[in-house]
């Protein structure tokens, strides 16, 4: 159990970290030589280029004006002077609206914790529970929360009190900041420019056809049953192994260009390599030789691959991007359904270009629904089996109690300054080492589930992340650390009584994460900002590949937000502030702290570091919200048997009223603004069709949406388009093999209007 003393030399060391990350910070972003590492996205918009400092040439990669470092405070101002509507449109909706999940934790938490320490902790502190009970590990932060209160007190109606407002204030902000956010998102949404997914939709499981290809099926479904808006369409391939190959050979221009580099600068040693894994063994060769052969040998593979899935009718897999004269007919055909087989014809708004996750769009309907099933088995393996690490953290935690059961490591932590580090600092800092390969591997598995946008693979992952901090992190060091704390008297006592010891030591988890909170919300966010790694990179392949500015431009990699696991990490401190706000209010400040600084670093880093992959309106924020109210939910039932075991019996009822107006609350947000977020109005799209056509009446929008969906790997080269469309902007109908044998059988002279063969032609689909 840490003390004060342990909480200080934590905080203390984190302190000191976090202190020393921003000076090194402050020094590093003032020299030239690092400017395209902490200020890329200005390079990326054209308006700042490399220093060119006159005088000496140490100037080129020194800053030597002293005043500039007397001033290496003034990045935060500089980060919160940007107002949010500039920050809109130099950043997008999705940075700035992330940026408000750290102010939605202020609002909510900072006036929940100035009444916490008015009303609670003296009511908590004069208690005087802990010092009457008996075998108990405690220490005086543990005096300040609830346990120290008597069981069958008066004083816990204070508690109750300050549940229904925390309930309350919490459900009011959300509901503020869930219309705020509705209202930027339909705003940005009708005044963005013309993007392609705006007249686009993908078009899924699309029906095998035997007289016709793909291409001509959908050609043909779309111009008999959106005659009047269908524009044109784009088959996607499956050019995955295309795509590999293109990779490949990029990194093999990289290798080869390191080592002509090497070359240059010593002429008289030609460089060598080994032919075997990553060059560490095998034969040895000429390096520039070696890999211009190989080179040479992947771009023949290239060509033929690319030969093989342009020609190939078995590489065209059954979907399509479809694109529509306007975006009134887009928003119809997204949201409808095409065919009376509800698992055909499925048809979603497209992601933009960028967003597009191409490795996931050959995959077919039936094996989608095998792996989302294989990934929900592993995903319940991998929670259920991360709880052993967990639990060994939280014996970390717990060195009085394992003391008593092994007394021969007593002499060692027993120690003064030992056992402050090791309950202090390491508990926190273990826990995070744990969970830092973990996202990737969440990423890897929603991969495999098949997702088709970036934007979807995170929110998917950041589920999967959520639940397992929720699980593994949260009700797992509260279980496991409980039976740690206080090991010695559950083995001591008699069953009955268990309850009572687990609802007396919940709340003293409280220090715990509080460690945690110092570890990964003060040092880890510090360290954000630092970008140690991306600092690296860059100056070596500044060294050892760039040759031009192009090169040098490449080199630079401005990053993004990692949402995947930024969000749910948010989210774990809105679940540790409701739960402990009433329980143990002294870890609110710690909280705070994390909101208000991250607040800071993460508006810079957006200002001037981070280019996002993709631009979803925020449509992140209903997961925002619900993930808020589900850990409301939690805090309120963690209440409810925290309370049981205090001889409170009439409390339940009063307290059953909360979840059951959070969960009333929560249904009510998403009848009033969820549809925002998944759904595009046709009253705005008209309106911007309308404006369109009026402002660009020339406008050729076949033109500019005939490259928008084609697949990266062909990019570069021109396709022989696979589809058999009419030309002719006023034909209703394509020229399929369909309709040949038709044309054949029944000409014009037949008598058979272009109505009727609309209609014959739809029977036949």
């Amino acid at each position: 159990m840490a003390s004060i003393q342990d909480i200080s030399t934590s905080a203390a060391i984190n302190l000191l970290s976090a202190l020393a990350f921003l000076l090194a910070f402050a020094f590093l972003r003032l020299q030239p030589i690092n400017d395209r590492v902490y200020f890329p996205k200005w390079y990326k918009k054209g308006i700042r280029s490399s220093p060119r400092g006159s005088g000496p040439i140490v100037n080129k990669f020194v800053n030597l004006d002293y005043r500039t470092y007397l001033k290496f405070w003034t990045w935060m101002p500089a980060a919160l002077r940007m107002p949010e509507p500039e920050l809109i449109e130099h950043a997008g909706l999705d940075s700035a609206v992330y940026i408000r999940i750290y102010l939605l934790g202020l609002k909510i938490f900072v006036p929940i914790a100035l009444l916490a320490f008015a009303v609670l902790v003296p009511v908590n502190w004069t208690g005087q529970t802990l010092d009457d009970v008996k075998d108990l590990t405690y220490s005086d932060i543990d005096k300040l929360s609830i346990s120290n209160v008597p069981a069958g007190s008066l004083r816990f109606i204070a508690h109750i009190v300050m549940a229904y407002i925390v309930t309350l204030w919490t459900c009011y902000v959300l509901y503020k900041e869930y219309e705020i956010i509705t209202n930027k998102r339909l705003h940005f949404l009708a005044s963005e420019s013309r993007r392609p997914d705006q007249f686009t939709v993908l078009v899924r499981n699309v029906p095998p056809d035997l007289d016709e290809s793909v291409s001509e099926h959908v050609g043909h479904f779309f111009c008999v049953n959106h005659p009047n808006h269908y524009l044109m369409h784009q088959v996607i391939y499956n050019a995955n192994k295309l795509a590999s190959l293109v990779e490949k050979k990029k990194s093999l221009l990289n290798w080869r260009t390191y080592y002509e580099t090497r070359y240059e600068r010593n002429p008289k040693n030609r460089p060598m390599t080994k032919t075997g894994f990553w060059g560490l063994c095998g034969e040895s060769v000429d390096a520039i030789d070696y890999y211009t052969a190989e080179i040479k040998k992947t771009v023949e593979e290239e060509a033929a691959e690319r030969e093989k899935v342009v020609s190939d009718p078995k590489a065209i897999v059954p979907a399509a991007f479809v694109s529509f004269k306007s975006r009134w007919a887009a928003a119809v055909c997204a949201q409808t359904q095409q065919a009376s087989n509800p698992t055909i014809w499925l048809t979603e708004w497209a992601p933009e270009p960028r967003d597009v996750y191409w490795d996931n769009l050959a995959i077919p309907y039936v094996e989608l629904n095998i792996r989302k099933l294989l990934m929900g088995v592993a995903m319940f393996f991998l929670t259920f089996f991360f709880m052993i690490p967990i639990a060994f953290v939280q014996s970390l935690a717990s060195i009085d109690g394992i003391t008593k059961v092994l007394p021969f490591l007593k002499p060692l932590i027993q120690m003064k300054k030992v056992k402050s580090i090791i309950q202090g600092f390491l508990p926190g800092i273990a826990l995070k080492i744990f969970l830092a390969i973990l996202p990737t591997i969440l990423m890897m598995m929603s991969k495999i589930e098949g997702l088709r946008s970036l934007s979807s693979l995170d929110r998917r992952s950041a589920a999967k992340y959520h639940l397992f901090l929720l699980i593994n992190v949260f009700l797992g060091s509260l279980i496991t650390g409980a039976a740690f704390q206080q090991l010695h008297k559950f083995l001591n006592q008699s069953p009955s009584e268990i309850p009572i010891t687990v609802g007396v030591a919940i709340p003293m988890k409280g220090t715990f994460f509080i460690t945690y909170i110092m570890v990964d919300g003060w040092a880890g966010i510090a360290a954000e900002i630092l970008r140690l790694v991306p600092l690296i990179l860059f100056h070596l392949k500044n060294t050892f590949l760039v040759k031009t500015e192009q090169d040098r431009d490449q080199a630079m990699d401005p990053g993004c937000i990692t949402f995947a696991s930024s969000e749910p990490r948010i989210q774990l401190y809105f679940l540790l502030g409701l739960v402990y706000a009433v329980v143990t209010p002294f870890v609110l400040p710690f909280i705070i702290i994390f909101f208000a600084f991250a607040y800071v670093v993460f508006r810079h880093q957006i200002i001037n570091v981070y280019d996002q992959n993709y631009e979803s309106a925020a449509a992140f924020w209903p997961d925002v919200h619900r993930r808020v109210v589900i850990g409301l939910v939690i805090s309120q039932l963690l209440l409810m048997g925290l309370l049981s075991t205090k001889s409170i019996a009439k409390s339940t009822p009063v307290l059953l009223i909360l979840p059951v107006l959070t969960i009333w609350f929560h249904r009510f947000c998403k009848g009033r603004f969820e549809s925002a977020f998944v759904k595009f109005p046709l009253q705005d799209a008209v309106v911007k069709d309308t404006l369109e056509r009026a402002t660009e009446p020339n406008l050729n929008l076949k033109a500019y949406l005939q490259d928008a969906y084609v697949h990266p790997v062909f990019r570069t080269i021109e396709i022989e388009k696979a589809a058999a469309v009419d030309e002719e902007e006023n034909n209703p109908l394509v020229e399929t093999k369909r309709n040949s044998r038709m044309s054949k059988s029944a000409s014009t002279a037949s008598g058979i209007t272009p109505e009727a063969a609309t209609k014959d032609a739809a029977r036949h689909i």
